[in-house]
């Protein structure tokens, strides 16, 4: 997956400080159908050295297929402004199906809309984050995201 591409996954990078896959790797999903988007999202990932394996998709409805395939990831990172199927869309479909519910999920947009925050929250986000400014808001962004979701918390077991 290339930033200029977001219709595909395997856009990745990987760690070694993270024990939530088998290899040592925390897996992410990112849902984001914004090219520059995704290239600052990867390469504030990249400046943080933070190597997790992270893979991209472009809308909901690839999103969802990649959730239903295989091991599903330790993290979405999601849009809600997606073609298709929306990022509310996806957190309705993750929260009916067993396998999925329990994966957290960042809401990361461009939106500070109150009813949009209250929706994605009552349908199973679990943060809501808009979307920063500038490379230096971005590393700041994956800095907390990563520190908090990926080094800080206990991730559900993989079922």
């Amino acid at each position: 997956m290339t930033a200029e591409d977001p219709g595909h996954t395997e856009q990745t990078e990987h760690a070694d400080h993270t024990e939530h896959t088998g290899d040592g790797q925390a897996r992410i999903l990112l849902v984001e159908d914004n090219p520059l988007d995704v290239r600052a999202t990867l390469r504030a990932a990249k400046r943080l050295q933070l190597g997790n394996r992270i893979d991209v998709v472009g809308d909901g409805d690839t999103a969802l297929a990649y959730l239903s395939e295989g091991e599903p990831p330790d993290l979405v990172l999601l849009d809600l402004n997606l073609p298709g199927k929306d990022g509310i869309d996806v957190l309705k479909e993750m929260q009916a199906d067993d396998r999925l519910k329990r994966i957290p999920v960042v809401v990361l947009t461009t939106s500070d809309d109150d009813a949009d925050v209250l929706r994605a929250y009552d349908h199973g986000a679990n943060a809501f984050v808009t979307k920063p400014v500038g490379l230096e808001g971005w590393i700041e962004v994956a800095a907390k995201i990563e520190g908090f979701w990926l080094s800080l918390v206990r991730l559900p077991p993989q079922s």
